[in-house]
């Protein structure tokens, strides 16, 4: 993942694979049955789909230009809906995930932090044990690569805020311990009194405390990493990229769409992007 500076402070940008893509033939048998206009065609299955439908050759077509025709002159998007893109996104920020909730058509995965904390809480529990007990939760924080920061400076602002509000639940809250680790993994704590490492590594390797994330979701931040994954249907990636990847949005989710739609198939491209349609 490519690392940028913003505002003097160093990010990382998000990753994008293309998992699947529906193809644009059930897009263009969509608008030849609203007109039925098969014999139009220039694709010949499309032509001969209400005789001899040949279902991989129409998710083989790699352009339509009736979809086109559509799309440009008529503005008739609807028909493009049934084209569908699936995107694997890997390290963008929970800010992000924010602004691209905003858009309803589509559905997404998101990694849950109430399932994926453990080793956060394991850290701050080890940390107990430590002379410094910052010092140890920062370090072990940086090898986990939580956040789409990768400015040091600005990380130890994060992680301090991280510590101190898990602190301050700690010092208020009797069932803390009880909360935050496995019953199997409680006599670790003891085993283990006084070795921070030691304590961290045995709860690690021990059974994790499931929805963990439960009682302490109030740490994350807005710079957060999640992974997610993200299917749209091509007229609602059209509205996604027409208002993100755009100067007017924020400078992240710009660097989402960017790299989606660098990974986008042409094809689709020529019927929501006016860029691509005047290369075509």
């Amino acid at each position: 993942m490519g690392k940028i500076e913003m505002y003097h402070i160093e990010y990382e940008k998000p990753k994008v694979t293309l998992l699947q893509q529906s193809g644009l033939g059930v897009a263009e048998i969509a608008a030849r049955t609203c007109y039925d206009s098969f014999e139009n065609s220039e694709n010949e299955c499309v032509k001969n789909a209400m005789q001899t439908l040949d279902t991989d050759a129409i998710n083989d077509i790699d352009d339509s230009e009736l979809l086109s025709n559509l799309a440009w002159v008529h503005h008739h998007h609807s028909i493009i809906e049934h084209a569908t893109l699936s995107y694997l996104i890997q390290g963008t920020s929970r800010g992000v995930l924010q602004e691209h909730a905003r858009h309803r058509l589509q559905a997404i995965s998101v990694r849950s932090t109430r399932y994926t904390m453990s080793s956060v809480i394991n850290a701050f529990v080890a940390s107990l044990e430590a002379e410094e007990g910052f010092a140890f939760f920062f370090e072990t924080l940086l090898t986990l690569n939580l956040f789409v920061i990768s400015d040091k400076a600005y990380l130890q602002i994060e992680i301090r805020a991280i510590y101190d509000k898990l602190r301050f639940q700690y010092q208020r809250d009797n069932d803390f311990i009880q909360n935050a680790v496995a019953k199997s993994s409680l006599p670790f704590l003891e085993e283990h009194k006084g070795d921070a490492v030691a304590l961290y590594a045995a709860l690690e390797s021990g059974k994790k405390k499931r929805n963990v994330g439960d009682g302490f979701k109030h740490i994350v931040t807005d710079n957060w990493k999640v992974d997610m994954v993200v299917t749209f249907n091509i007229r609602s990636l059209k509205n996604y990229f027409d208002l993100r990847d755009s100067g007017a949005a924020w400078f992240q989710i710009q660097w989402l769409a960017e790299a989606m739609k660098a990974v986008t198939p042409v094809k689709y491209l020529k019927l929501i992007d006016k860029d691509h349609r005047n290369k075509a």
